[in-house]
């Protein structure tokens, strides 16, 4: 993934009076994927609006808008992990909007619902294990991951990871406190290794011998996989994928959300609904699926065949304000149970 540093990218926000007529949708986007310039390119394109991007982390951004004030340029904040969203929101970062197309076209659940903000794709959180080893006999479920009998074969980054925050708060929403409390112990106790790295770090370790289980979004392996380095796609064929909670009557497989909401102060606000609008149409929704190795969120958009060739599964269908409101005491929970 190439990153751009925010202030290298801030002075083509400063608009020289010729370009003061231009059709134009400044974003802030703390997602850094190369792929995404696909994405801007195609909106231009199709509606001749330009797109101006400053790219950093979403507390960068946050703050940027923050001191920016009423005069900030942003149109549109584009950010990962409902947490994230939901944090924005809470800062007001975000106006309410209103539309049919994409209220539509979004599922209620993978959207804030006075529409300050819109799910676009969404990554699995799975379990993944070596195909030459197979999984242990009789898991089936998240709750199996805190089986004292597992041992200690669990990879998974830090509790304090956004992906493991939301992931936690919808077993919090599942099980209540109690129960997610032990779970997180039980998480703790069968822990391969202290946390260390990312996703793709857990699976690499779990290929490596360091454990049996790894604990990752399902996008991290699709890019092992369409990697140009052959020794990635190696490891990718090597990994076996699990989506839990698959069982009649069970909630389903949890769900990380990418998504966007117009800026309060948003200066080109028809411009920016108009990008909200492509974001969830078919080229776009394509584009998101193929090129980051992303699950579409509209129902009639292309799934890319590797992930399609993991499996169907049925998704856990729990609201994002749910989600969201439960993420500070998932958060406390797992410091609590000794998961760091």
């Amino acid at each position: 993934m190439q990153r751009r540093h925010l202030l290298a990218l801030a002075p083509s926000f400063l608009a020289a009076p010729a370009l003061a007529q231009e059709r134009v949708v400044n974003i802030y986007s703390a997602r850094h994927y190369d792929t995404d310039r696909e994405l801007w390119e195609g909106f231009t394109r199709g509606s001749g609006i330009r797109v101006r991007v400053i790219e950093a982390n979403v507390d960068q951004l946050l703050e940027r808008i923050r001191a920016e004030g009423a005069n900030s340029p942003a149109d549109i904040l584009v950010t990962v992990d409902i947490g994230r969203l939901a944090r924005a929101r809470e800062a007001g970062v975000f106006q309410p909007t209103r539309n049919a197309m994409l209220e539509a076209r979004i599922p209620a659940h993978l959207r804030d619902p006075e529409g300050h903000w819109f799910g676009f794709t969404t990554r699995a959180r799975v379990i993944m294990y070596d195909k030459a080893q197979g999984l242990p006999a009789g898991f089936a479920r998240y709750e199996d991951l805190a089986k004292p009998e597992l041992g200690q074969s669990v990879l998974v980054r830090s509790s304090g990871y956004i992906y493991n925050i939301g992931w936690t708060a919808s077993i919090l929403a599942a099980n209540g406190l109690p129960a997610t409390e032990a779970w997180a112990r039980g998480i703790a106790a069968n822990l391969a290794r202290p946390p260390s790295g990312g996703d793709r770090d857990q699976i690499r370790a779990m290929l490596a011998g360091q454990g049996r289980l790894a604990i990752a979004n399902t996008y991290y392996l699709g890019l092992l996989h369409i990697s140009p380095r052959a020794e990635e796609r190696e490891l990718a064929g090597r990994v076996g994928v699990l989506f839990p909670n698959q069982a009649q009557g069970d909630r389903g497989t949890h769900m990380n959300v990418s998504g966007a909401g117009i800026i309060r102060n948003a200066p080109n606000r028809e411009a920016a609904e108009a990008f909200l609008e492509y974001l969830s149409g078919p080229a776009a929704q394509a584009l998101f699926a193929g090129g980051n190795m992303e699950y579409p969120v509209v129902a009639d958009a292309v799934v890319h065949p590797f992930l399609r060739g993991l499996g169907e599964f049925r998704q856990d269908p729990l609201s994002a304000t749910t989600l969201a409101a439960n993420m500070p005491e998932a958060l406390r929970l797992m410091q609590r149970a000794g998961w760091r």
